[in-house]
């Protein structure tokens, strides 16, 4: 794996003086996470509410695992900010039929941009060095996808002039692909999955210099998978020894990438915990399935801190699985607050 210095360090000097944060310090990430903390308790109204419901004094809390982690649900209902500057563009989660949106306001686009670019580059090296093939097409049929933002940002940095966005253009899909394969190019075809699904059950292949990424999600067009049988399709229709994955949502502002047996990594500026489903504000041992909570830094202009509605387990220090949602169930600690 490659060594990057941490995100967040490489953060542009002016954050600093808008935060009293900096950045470019080597601190350790648990320091850098209290000194974040700390910040969004003062500055970030929701945040600050919902530590207040809790009774949380925030100078009391000296681990990063102690830090309380806001219910993802606020993002449908409260605008999520830790700081006044005018938003530059608002990302919209798909959502499903009948349910509010989560709108995450975003301050800053290059602290998104330098996260995604670092974070793909710590696990696949340059982006130059690929040709991206996109096949999206629920994220494409609307406006605000933060998926769609980064994609779009990783092929007009590809350079290459193959790398491009497909719809429901499979055919043409499947030639590009093709000749990419014969000519030996290096190739990363990332998808939602039920679009990955549609490619294969028309079109069988034998890939050699291609990685396949699924993003994850059916989007109400197929019956929900579990991980291990979508990849097992997956794999024996594209002729690939592993499926990789990506694990990103709204309101994130960065993404962990698995590269086979859907085993998560997270860059060095993200890490997760697992809460205790019946307990919302305990954490369950590695091994343990839980309630995914995410801390992401490079969310330094919103909430570093969310609670998803994931379930998971952690399998080391910096690796975790997704096993699946919280259907139709509120994650315990919304009540705390009226919302």
């Amino acid at each position: 794996m490659r060594k990057f210095t941490l995100l967040l360090w490489c953060f542009p000097n002016f954050m600093a003086k808008k935060t009293g944060i900096h950045p470019l310090s080597n601190r350790p990430f648990e320091q850098k996470a209290l000194e974040i903390f700390r910040f969004q308790a003062r500055h970030n109204a929701v945040y600050r509410s919902f530590l207040s419901h809790l009774k949380t004094d925030i100078y009391s809390v000296n681990k990063w695992t102690e830090i309380p982690f806001l219910p993802i649900q606020f993002f449908k209902t409260h605008r999520i900010l830790s700081v006044t500057d005018p938003v530059q563009k608002c990302f919209v989660s798909s959502g499903t039929s009948g349910t509010r949106p989560s709108r995450h306001e975003i301050t800053d686009l290059s602290l998104y941009q330098q996260s995604f670019r670092k974070g793909f580059a710590h696990f696949y090296g340059q982006i130059e060095d690929y040709t991206i093939l996109a096949l999206l097409p629920a994220y494409l049929e609307r406006e605000g996808s933060s998926l769609v933002y980064m994609v779009d940002d990783l092929i007009q940095r590809s350079g290459k002039p193959a790398s491009g966005f497909y719809l429901h253009n499979l055919a043409a899909l499947k030639a590009v692909l093709l000749d990419l394969e014969a000519r030996q190019e290096k190739t990363l075809l990332i998808g939602v999955s039920f679009a990955l699904l549609d490619l294969v059950e028309k079109y069988a292949f034998k890939l050699r210099n291609t990685l396949v990424m699924e993003t994850g999600g059916m989007k109400g067009r197929r019956k929900e998978l579990v991980r291990s049988d979508l990849h097992k399709r997956l794999q024996e229709g594209f002729g690939v020894p592993h499926i990789h994955a990506e694990y990103g949502m709204t309101e994130l502002l960065s993404q962990a990438y698995a590269s086979q047996d859907g085993a998560f990594e997270c860059p060095p500026w993200m890490r997760i915990c697992i809460r205790d489903p019946e307990d919302a504000l305990s954490l369950v041992p590695d091994g343990r399935t839980g309630g995914i909570n995410v801390m992401d830094l490079a969310n330094i202009n919103s909430c570093s801190f969310i609670a998803t509605q994931d379930l998971g387990k952690k399998l080391a220090p910096n690796r975790f699985e997704v096993l699946g949602r919280f259907d139709h169930a509120e994650i315990r600690g919304c009540n705390l607050m009226v919302v």
